[in-house]
């Protein structure tokens, strides 16, 4: 007896559900090739970052928050008057909220006076007791003179008593990041329980640029009057590097010279953070040696624009049978200058995507790599929202992932070229 012949209907469903387990089977579509830069710098060797007279030094590029050269980064010390960066920050964000203004009446204190006034042995901007001067004037005498009647004036009228803005202070430390560090005035003034890392202070001074740019230029004015007395900046890269353009000094007999600093060339802005020198000279030649290293060996690239697709993957059980994948964010790394043709990058998706997906909605992991270490990764996102289908087109996609074996659960590592960029 011959065998019955399947129906015709029953051949070509077979037919079809066979080329969706090959679909299935196949990876996520990697990227295209793009072309390489046109011009590219050729490979050279990388030499060890400058000797620096510090044991705890950071440099760090501004963009990506990556190390370049680092030393006893998370070694707690004292700051001194780095102390004032934080201060700012807190000062910053209560301008930037509008919970004090720039043209402010700030009141001199008889405890910010005392503390920190004419009479203490510290950096002073000599404000007069139970004197009123604008919140502007207040604020760039605490950054440009380094005064400490000026970081306490502000700290209370920003949140009433110094004690309480002290309670910003570190509320705000620990949301930045700065795990090593914690502070007890706003001055600087040395206690046991002040203390901060050269990381930390990198993430401060990366902060204060990105978070608060429309303060940042008081940084580099040169010098600052202040009832006819008149005090220079006392960070001197500011008056021999152009590129220089902050932030800020410290110093005391137990936290030594310290200097935070930022340069920008070319696009490219490093932050430099030395700790305890000998010296304020010695302390801006080491920050200018850690950036002449970095800008002249290092580079900064952007590999992925935020909101274009990198991959669409299949979607099953959807309205569209395809899902654009991107990063909300620039993707960018800084690297050795000429290793630029050594980067790799990875997604790593789901095998098998099922419908609804909504718009925004994180789906995988961008990798981005150079010789084996992970310098980077974000989030890959669905970029639109991909709802159900209808009834039959979900029935329909049930028969063929049943057919594929439900792998819903596997995930595969795609390759994912490196875009174009400048070498």
């Amino acid at each position: 007896m011959k065998p019955s012949r399947p129906p015709l209907l029953s051949i070509a469903m077979i037919a079809l559900l066979s080329a969706a387990v090959q679909a299935q089977q196949v990876p996520s579509a990697a990227l295209p090739m793009p072309p390489r830069p046109t011009v590219a710098m050729p490979q050279m060797p990388t030499p060890p970052p400058p000797e620096i007279q510090s044991s705890s030094y950071v440099l760090m590029d501004y963009q990506t928050g990556q190390l370049i050269a680092h030393k006893g980064m998370h070694e707690r010390l004292p700051p001194a008057s780095l102390t004032k960066l934080m201060t700012a920050y807190v000062v910053d964000a209560a301008l930037a909220s509008g919970k004090v203004h720039w043209n402010d009446k700030v009141y001199i204190s008889k405890h910010a006076w005392e503390k920190g006034g004419a009479g203490t042995d510290g950096s002073t901007s000599f404000l007069k007791l139970h004197a009123y001067y604008p919140l502007s004037e207040v604020y760039k005498g605490m950054i440009v003179q380094s005064g400490n009647d000026a970081a306490i004036a502000l700290a209370e009228h920003v949140a009433g008593t110094e004690g309480a803005f002290v309670q910003l202070m570190n509320a705000y430390a620990q949301r930045l990041g700065m795990r090593g560090s914690h502070f007890s005035n706003a001055s600087g003034y040395p206690k046991p329980d002040l203390y901060v890392t050269a990381y930390d202070l990198a993430l401060l001074a990366r902060a204060l640029i990105h978070d608060f740019p429309q303060y940042y230029g008081v940084y580099k004015i040169p010098s600052y009057t202040i009832d006819g007395i008149k005090q220079a900046n006392r960070n001197l890269l500011l008056y021999r590097d152009p590129s220089v353009d902050g932030l800020k000094t410290g110093s005391t007999a137990e936290a030594g010279f310290c200097l935070v600093a930022s340069a920008e060339r070319n696009g490219q802005r490093l932050i430099a953070v030395v700790m305890k020198t000998r010296s304020l000279s010695d302390a801006a030649n080491q920050d200018e040696a850690l950036f002449n290293y970095g800008f002249r060996f290092f580079a900064t690239h952007t590999l992925y624009a935020a909101g274009k697709p990198l991959v669409e993957p299949r979607i099953w059980k959807g309205a569209s049978d395809s899902l654009p994948l991107g990063v909300t964010a620039p993707v960018m790394v800084t690297i050795p200058r000429g290793h630029y043709k050594d980067l790799k990058a990875s997604m790593d998706i789901p095998a098998t995507l099922i419908a609804p997906i909504a718009q925004g909605q994180r789906i995988g992991t961008l990798s981005v790599s150079l010789d084996g270490k992970v310098l980077t990764q974000a989030p890959l996102v669905a970029l639109r929202a991909v709802p159900e289908a209808g009834v039959f087109g979900r029935l329909w996609d049930s028969m063929r992932l049943w057919w594929a074996g439900g792998k819903s659960a596997a995930r595969t590592p795609v390759a994912a070229p490196v875009a174009a960029s400048k070498p």
